[in-house]
């Protein structure tokens, strides 16, 4: 049951085995004592099941699929006052792809945030991240006014894993796999669509391959993939709700702002790469990692179809890839001892770009209200010059 109450049948065990024959009325008093508190201990679990039964969590090592399943459920759980599990699609193997959804309830419509990992199977660190993030502002909001105003005024959806049939392989078969695991084109003998080359988006222009084995295949045709469907029907149907669309990628420690094609401008450009760079610097601040900031062409490579470029059509202001650890020493496969380093960094960038979303937002909102009502005074001839 609970490791607690194992503990406490060892010290009972441990007390009896010391016993003799010779035993005192002391000791028995104390054998019975001991029974007493694990028969107590028992009371309490059968009381308190969910508690009892629950394992403290791992955030520093990678998990498979079922356990971050688990895990999505034991939070769920423990915090039903700002956590709900939303499904919202398919995979091509018909698992259910889910997220956590996390803010107050309010009654009202609320502004959102977007995050999701593991849209590349073998980017293990980017669930790890999104689990972490999770703890994090979970914990935050008890005690951090900001995160509690921030929870009022936006929902955060999280999805830990959205290419789960990639993940899953690479867990059981090809520890590098990259795609989906839906069948090529009639004719081809392999498998899987990169997830991230086909939102429709400047689909299938630059940065991608129409040979169905290449790990940058985009697919058929726009949007051909149950995973990227899911996504674009979610949020596309919430767009005018999101201020942010974050995707966690790895790896290169980098933070991309659209677009990724080179013929094509954001128009806040500016603004993405102020923040971004302030972003880059909150990530430096924690233990001294460089990440680049820059539109894809710049500083990395020219691609087409990806989640953050389509989001940024869709109107979401501030849409970031998020490349982490590392350089390329460790590659796909950073060992878990960079877990906790990685996630530490990475979540203050993450943060610093969610709360200026949030400020822009309800600050301006704030004023706008202000200036309305002192419009409205003036209009009904109510200033401070004819006040009592």
């Amino acid at each position: 049951m609970l490791n607690l109450v194992g503990l406490g049948f060892v010290v009972l065990l441990a007390a009896m085995g010391a016993a003799t024959v010779e035993s005192t009325l002391t000791t028995i008093l104390q054998i019975q004592s001991l029974l007493m508190l694990v028969l107590q201990l028992i009371a309490l679990c059968l009381m308190h099941f969910d508690v009892c039964n629950s394992v403290q969590y791992d955030y520093y090592k990678y998990h498979p699929m079922h356990e971050i399943q688990s895990w999505m459920a034991q939070i769920k759980n423990e915090h039903p006052d700002v956590v709900t599990i939303m499904d919202y699609g398919k995979t091509y193997e018909h698992r259910t792809i889910s997220l956590l959804k996390i803010g107050f309830d309010t009654g009202e419509k609320k502004k959102a945030i977007w995050m999701d990992c593991g849209i590349h199977a073998r980017e293990w660190i980017a669930p790890a991240f999104c689990q972490y993030f999770v703890r994090e502002i979970l914990n935050a909001y008890k005690t951090d006014s900001k995160m509690q105003e921030m929870m009022k005024n936006m929902d955060f959806y999280v999805t830990p894993v959205l290419n789960m049939d990639g993940y899953i392989y690479s867990w059981e078969e090809e520890r590098l796999w990259r795609k989906n695991r839906s069948p090529g084109p009639a004719g081809c003998a392999c498998n899987g669509t990169d997830l991230n080359r086909n939102f429709d988006a400047n689909w299938g222009t630059i940065g991608v391959s129409a040979d169905c084995c290449s790990n940058i295949y985009c697919g058929s045709h726009p949007v051909s993939e149950p995973e990227a469907q899911a996504v674009t029907y979610f949020v596309g149907t919430r767009k005018e709700d999101f201020l942010c669309f974050l995707t966690i990628h790895s790896y290169g420690q980098l933070l991309l702002v659209p677009y990724g094609h080179p013929n094509f401008t954001a128009s806040n450009y500016n603004e993405l790469m102020e923040v971004g760079l302030a972003a880059a610097e909150a990530i430096w601040k924690v233990h001294g990692k460089n990440y680049t900031v820059g539109a894809s062409p710049d500083v990395l490579y020219p691609n087409s179809g990806s989640s953050r470029d389509w989001a940024r059509m869709q109107g979401i202001p501030l849409a970031y890839t998020f490349e982490l650890r590392d350089n390329g020493t460790f590659g796909f496969e950073l060992p878990e001892n960079q877990i906790q380093p990685t996630c530490e960094e990475a979540y203050m960038g993450a943060l610093h770009i969610i709360t200026y979303a949030h400020d822009k937002t309800f600050s301006g909102a704030v004023a706008t209200v202000a200036a309305t009502l002192w419009t409205v005074l003036i209009a009904m001839g109510v200033t401070g010059s004819n006040s009592m």
